[in-house]
């Protein structure tokens, strides 16, 4: 359904744009019909941009993002308007999603405003009303209310309401449930998987989360300062991580029967620059070859559905974005 190909994002910095910083360097993977697939790294590794990417609120410096086969890059018009129809997504800070001094359910007014103009508002409402009850809310408790008057909970479901509205086939849930209480997460989480169930929806679940990311999602994409790491199924990566910094992510877990000091993971705290060899090469704790330091690694397939960017790689020239178009699909 939706794949990246080879993308890269370089932002400008300075008054004159003199510098430049490369937020996602040659990204590539594919979410398939009705897949959860997680998008994995820690602060800074590039998943929002990615995020935003997929959604076509910034443009991508080089490479193609294709969304059921056309590069969105080239939607303009009512092309582009179909693919919003298609394609939203929800971020990790509800309350900036509203206006404050409107009531929550304005952003309901807006989706029918923009897309369903000719809808009579008697059958809109019924359609609000319906989205609200699919997504655990009910209709009668939280309409008319201030966005201070609902809690971040109930402000992320009223996103996903109105995304629901435009019948979307696929979601980029950006960090969506950090900023909820655990129980609350679970709901979000188990109303996503239910979404997935019963519309066939397709998730890019975009998390620093290893245990979400277990609990939710098909197959796993680990980001590390704009590269993939590793991806693959997620019983894969979790099960036999081959990357170093993948299984420096899951030591780094806290576990309910061991204490910190028991498991304390010691970092360096630099990376290596961005350019020849491997990004991860300062805090690898493996015995660095002249390969590590010379040549970035690509993809490499290590077993099925299951690709890691190392040199410790067992088969050479496989790439996570072509793998579903050879029946192998990474997630």
């Amino acid at each position: 359904m939706l794949e990246l190909e080879n993308v890269r994002k370089v932002y400008r910095l300075g008054a004159l744009g003199r510098r430049s910083l490369c937020a996602v360097d040659g990204v590539s993977f594919a979410v398939g019909q009705g897949q959860i697939m997680s998008l994995i790294g820690e602060s800074g590794s590039g998943k929002t941009t990615l995020g935003k990417l997929i959604l076509r609120l910034i443009p991508p410096t080089s490479g193609r993002i294709l969304f059921e086969g056309q590069d969105i890059a080239t939607l303009r018009g009512p092309a582009l308007k179909d693919y919003y129809r298609k394609v939203q997504g929800v971020f990790q800070d509800p309350f900036s999603s509203y206006n404050p001094i409107f009531k929550a359910d304005r952003i309901f007014r807006i989706v029918k405003a923009e897309f369903f103009p000719r809808v009579g508002e008697r059958e809109w409402r019924e359609r609000v009303q319906r989205a609200l009850t699919s997504v655990g809310l009910v209709p009668e408790e939280v309409l008319g209310k201030y966005p201070h008057q609902l809690s971040g909970g109930q402000l992320q479901r009223f996103l996903i309401a109105r995304a629901l509205l435009l019948d979307i086939r696929f979601l980029v849930a950006d960090e969506i449930i950090s900023m909820l209480d655990a129980s609350t997460r679970v709901d979000v989480l188990n109303l996503l998987a239910d979404l997935r169930s019963q519309r066939g929806l397709s998730i890019l679940f975009i998390t620093h989360d290893l245990s979400l990311a277990h609990y939710i999602s098909d197959g796993a994409v680990i980001l590390y300062r704009g590269r993939v790491m590793e991806c693959g199924r997620i019983d894969k990566v979790f099960g036999s991580p081959s990357h170093p910094y993948t299984r420096m992510l899951l030591a780094s877990i806290p576990r309910l029967d061991q204490k910190w000091e028991e498991v304390e993971v010691r970092l360096k705290s630099q990376g290596t620059p961005q350019g020849e060899g491997c990004v991860y090469l300062e805090r690898c704790p493996m015995e660095k070859t002249e390969a590590c330091r010379r040549v970035r690694p690509g993809l490499k397939q290590v077993d099925d559905d299951h690709f890691v960017a190392c040199h410790c790689g067992k088969e050479e020239g496989v790439s996570c974005a072509s793998a579903e178009a050879r029946g192998s699909s990474p997630s």
